[in-house]
């Protein structure tokens, strides 16, 4: 399934995940949001920096728990961190925040 972006065609999983995480970009992401529902954030920008720096640096999206880390200290959510995550992705890590981040769907992970 492909997704048009800015004029260019963004191919997706069945799933609606990009199937290259090379084609992600601020245009991806609004139009991946607004398929979710999803109205992005500075959070949901801080989150996916997060998320991109962590799979650049090893190879490997990031589990939800760094994540939640990452909001307790660096965005000073504290022990708010885990339901404010569900906050800025209603239906998951798996389903939202992966795949609005570009990432390709973990694995491993069944739910979000």
């Amino acid at each position: 399934m492909d997704l048009q972006v800015s004029g260019r065609s963004v191919t997706l999983d069945d799933e609606g995940y990009l199937i290259d995480p090379e084609d992600w970009n601020e245009a991806t992401a609004h139009a991946l949001a607004a398929s979710e529902n999803v109205e992005l954030n500075e959070d949901h920008w801080k989150v996916f920096e997060f998320m991109r720096d962590y799979y650049t640096r090893s190879g490997t999206t990031a589990d939800a728990r760094f994540v939640i880390k990452f909001l307790a200290k660096e965005c000073g959510k504290g022990t708010n961190a885990g339901s404010y995550l569900f906050t800025l992705f209603p239906y998951g890590y798996v389903k939202q925040a992966c795949k609005l981040a570009g990432m390709r769907r973990p694995r491993a992970w069944s739910s979000g």
